[in-house]
């Protein structure tokens, strides 16, 4: 067993443990310890107890010694400096154009070394300040890059509850915060509503979080099946976790009826199969996909017999050059019927139109006349006089 006393440096801070140099130290009061960050002055939080070796950070350092007023006075000089530190250091940041953000100052209480906080979007090169903050101050700087919830515990704020922020006020580390929690909640997902001051998850969230895990174990689920007191079976629709009731969707001739009933009253009968609702809808959806894919191959199929019958009509001869119309609609309706001959023409010299040869019918077949495209020629512009007369011929007068 260990003899420790508490000690925290800022408001909300840390909690560490250290050795008491004497058993009169009580909670309040100030004492002079030795930290990594060098001598510090901090303030009691937990009075002098025994703690197991498993708990204690070994070694454990000693109290170096009680606060006096000069201590006290030279703490509230230190703080003065730090303010003064601040806006040396936020106008030398604008003057080398670094993206970054400063947050806050700290003196340690030897006045040995600086402490700068800032945030940023990435890596910050800031060799070149930290010269010119050395030159400035003639002491050791340190800069320490932190992320946005810090920023917020170090500034502090009002929350939405109206209340200071829980991190600043007497949260001394972070918990871890998931979605999950909002949802055992019933909460809104909405981020505006669920999120802090620094965009992230509420830390209140993992306050009521243990509590409602315990209420919702009493209750069934949404989509179970169950059966009430009266023995009348239906679905749960909702649920009031804080007044324990349930919201139960029954029928009863015919007739759909919902009432609420404390959740004691209902048995559970088949519990809900989380994702029941998805596959379905996924099954639904692949069935009218497939449904769609069969009615685009009957109709691909379809065009492509279309196709097929038109190529074989195609290749048909027509035996009678005339008989194109009466060949396409016969070649149209699926059913080819040979035409017959015309009868012999005078104008062709007794010879059929497209029927045997010359040499058969005795005689020579007149040739064909070739119908010339007559070109379209533009007309000449008539010569007129400005009076609207036409212009007179000969050489003008004058020549």
């Amino acid at each position: 067993m260990a003899n420790i006393i508490g000690v925290r440096f800022r408001t909300a801070g840390k909690l560490y443990y250290f050795e008491p140099e004497s058993p009169d130290i009580h909670i309040g009061s100030h004492v002079i310890v030795e930290t990594s960050r060098g001598v510090e002055c901090g303030r009691v939080v937990m009075g002098p107890t025994s703690l197991d070796d498993e708990k204690v950070v070994q070694p454990l350092k000693k109290v170096i010694r009680t606060a006096t007023w000069e201590d006290l006075q030279r703490m509230r000089e230190n703080q003065e400096k730090a303010r003064a530190a601040f806006s040396i250091c936020k106008k030398k940041i604008r003057e080398h154009g670094l993206d970054m953000k400063l947050i806050s100052t700290e003196y340690t209480f030897d006045c040995k070394k600086i402490l700068f906080y800032f945030t940023a979007d990435g890596r910050v090169d800031f060799r070149s300040l930290i010269k010119d903050l050395a030159s400035i101050f003639k002491t050791r700087i340190e800069l320490r890059q932190i992320g946005v919830r810090d920023e917020t515990k170090m500034l502090g704020g009002i929350g939405i509850c109206g209340r200071p922020l829980c991190c600043c006020s007497y949260m001394a580390d972070f918990i871890p915060v998931s979605i999950k929690m909002a949802k055992e909640q019933n909460l809104s997902l909405n981020p505006t509503k669920i999120s802090g001051a620094c965009g992230r998850l509420m830390c209140c969230l993992k306050n009521e979080s243990d509590t409602y895990e315990y209420l919702n174990r009493q209750l069934p689920g949404v989509g179970d099946t169950v059966q009430t007191a009266d023995g009348l079976t239906g679905e749960v629709q909702s649920v009031n976790i804080l007044r324990q009731q349930v919201r139960v969707l029954t029928e009863q001739e015919d007739e759909t009826i919902v009432d609420d009933y404390p959740a004691s009253d209902l048995t559970i009968l088949e519990k809900h199969k989380k994702g029941a609702r998805r596959r379905k809808e996924r099954d639904v959806l692949a069935e009218k996909a497939a449904a769609a894919a069969e009615r685009a191959n009957e109709r691909r199929s379809e065009r492509a017999a279309r196709k097929q019958r038109r190529l074989e009509n195609d290749r048909r001869p027509s035996e009678v050059p005339g008989d194109e119309g009466r060949d396409s609609g016969r070649q149209k309706s699926g059913v080819h019927v040979p035409s017959e001959p015309r009868p012999a023409s005078p104008v062709y010299g007794g010879t059929p139109r497209g029927n045997g040869t010359p040499a058969e019918h005795g005689s020579e077949a007149a040739p064909e006349k070739k119908r010339r495209r007559r070109r379209h020629r533009p007309r000449k512009p008539e010569n007129k006089v400005p009076g609207g007369g036409p212009k007179p011929e000969g050489k003008p007068s004058g020549e």
